[in-house]
């Protein structure tokens, strides 16, 4: 595991190195947690990158309910 010292602000922001910004995928946000050996810094998941388009994700939530009401209606 590679370490390195960065320093915090009074406000208390730190900077991600580069390299590791750019190794584990950080953009505008990340998640912080609590873990049992420190702070864990983990990128914020990109919701187009995972989920397709903004198009894409309410084409296939129209198609999700379309496919429940029918099955609704056999009932």
């Amino acid at each position: 595991m590679d370490s390195k010292v960065v320093k915090i602000t009074k406000k208390g922001q730190a900077t991600i190195p580069k390299y590791l910004r750019e190794k584990f995928g950080f953009k505008d946000r990340a998640i912080v947690a609590e873990s049992g050996k420190g702070v864990l810094f983990k990128p914020f998941p990109d919701i187009s990158e995972e989920k397709g388009s903004p198009r894409e994700v309410i084409e296939e939530a129209r198609e999700t309910d379309i496919r429940k009401e029918k099955t609704l209606e056999q009932r």
